[in-house]
């Protein structure tokens, strides 16, 4: 959390104005999908920025062209939605745990984004936003969701993706699209200050043709493979797991 505390430290001086703006921004009837997220994408490369961040983007390219697909990264930690917030320039919606659905500024960020909340004990309400992301994603957003569930707390170690996430992506016959995120965990894991570099690589996306003859597990472990592959290709030896 040391970092954190640099970032915060470091913003100190605009905190009560970008706070005052997100909380504008919140109300949806007047600002629309792409200026609230523009808003938001500008100021997490400031944060990023003053927390000593670099994030090292390969990738682009392979996302589709038109909107309305999902993203599976793996999960490292709490930095990894900041990564996305900066190289995704196309406005996307997160899906998040009700652990930290009120949150103070986390609660408005959400709201502002339109995330769906999930809670993976509830059976039926996890269904719903299955059922969400379904009628979403057919609407043309695009979203971004961990398979794993939780942070692997293991570094560039991933643990094994749920095939219930890809429900969604299935139902509505869209682009998956894996992501491969590596040292991610280090920005707020390590009690250090120095200026970290975290890799972002977005992956050539699976369209419906790919995978419509698969079940839901098997799509989980070839996503699974190809991030894991790529993280084998370019994780950075001098960094040691957590």
């Amino acid at each position: 959390m040391l970092r954190i505390t640099l970032m915060v430290l470091r913003c100190l001086f605009h905190l009560p104005f970008r706070f005052y703006q997100i909380c504008k921004l919140c109300d949806i009837e007047k600002y629309d999908a792409a200026t609230r997220y523009a808003y938001l994408h500008k100021l997490v490369k400031t944060i990023n920025r003053r927390g000593r961040i670099v994030i090292d983007c390969h990738g682009l390219e392979n996302l589709p062209k038109e909107s309305g697909y999902i993203m599976f990264p793996n999960h490292q930690g709490l930095f990894d939605s900041l990564a996305f917030l900066e190289t995704h320039e196309r406005p996307f919606v997160p899906v998040t745990k009700k652990e930290v659905k009120d949150v103070i500024l986390l609660k408005q960020v959400f709201w502002l984004l339109q995330s769906e909340v999930i809670d993976r004990e509830d059976i039926r309400q996890s269904m719903q936003v299955i059922v969400n992301m379904t009628r979403r994603v057919k609407n043309g957003e695009n979203f971004l969701i961990f398979a794993e569930g939780t942070r692997s707390r293991k570094g560039n170690t991933l643990l094994e993706f749920k095939g219930g996430s890809f429900k969604s992506a299935m139902n509505a016959k869209c682009p998956i699209v894996p992501v491969a995120l590596i040292d991610s965990f280090v920005p707020f894991d390590r009690k250090s200050l120095r200026k970290v570099t975290v890799q972002l690589h977005y992956l050539k996306p699976l369209y419906y043709e790919d995978y419509k003859d698969m079940k839901s597990t098997e799509i989980a472990e070839l996503v699974s493979s190809r991030i894991q592959e790529t993280i084998n290709q370019f994780r950075s030896d001098s960094l040691q797991e957590v």
